[in-house]
């Protein structure tokens, strides 16, 4: 006859070892997720990536700040091309 308590005890830890590996996992991913947040935030412009929150320093690290200055240099070219003077 086979002993329950030794069956018992091998399935609580490999339940408990699998517990903790989830656990681990979810931690993993949440950080993972986290940090991919946080660097979507910084180059949508949400957040700075220095210490600036607001000025040209924290506009020219922004996305919409050099799709806004990328716009602004090629009205610049065009102006400059078709001799317009402001």
């Amino acid at each position: 006859m086979t002993d329950l308590s030794s069956i018992t005890s091998s399935m609580s830890s490999t339940i408990s070892r699998q517990t903790a590996s989830l656990g681990k996992a979810a931690n993993a991913t949440q950080k993972s997720f986290s940090d991919v947040m946080s660097k979507l935030g910084t180059e949508v412009g949400i957040k700075p990536k220095t210490g600036f929150v607001a000025g040209p320093t924290y506009e020219a690290n922004t996305l919409v700040g050099q799709t806004k200055s990328a716009f602004n240099h090629a009205i610049d070219a065009t102006k400059a091309a078709l001799q317009i003077k402001p």
